[in-house]
């Protein structure tokens, strides 16, 4: 014959594996602190979101080309020639290498 104790322990038991159940799922949020909390509805996928730092750093131009600024533009300028600093002015356009990176960091398709 089972005891009140080992039936409520049993009951807390399969309760307590339903909800990993669900969690499992997706449909209860992690536990905290080891105790299981209670439903909730599932969530829509996120958003995709750009990239900050790459938001900063890189433009894409109209005909779909990515620009960025010159390296070694910046500082220690004295011992480069005029013609030199007069082109790092100007934007450069990335790599092909480059560009598969840049564009998924700006949050655009492959190209």
């Amino acid at each position: 014959m089972a005891t009140a104790a080992s039936v409520a322990s049993t009951v807390a038991m399969n309760s307590l594996a339903t909800t990993r159940d669900r969690y499992n799922n997706g449909l209860v949020c992690q536990p905290r602190r080891g105790v299981w909390h209670g439903y909730t509805a599932p969530l829509a996928m996120p958003k995709m979101k750009s990239h900050s730092g790459a938001k900063k750093r890189f433009k894409r131009t109209a005909g779909g080309k990515l620009r960025a600024r010159h390296a070694n533009s910046s500082h220690i300028l004295e011992k480069k020639s005029p013609k030199r600093k007069r082109a790092f002015g100007k934007d450069r356009v990335i790599s092909k290498a480059d560009r598969k990176t840049v564009n998924q960091l700006l949050g655009g398709k492959h190209s």
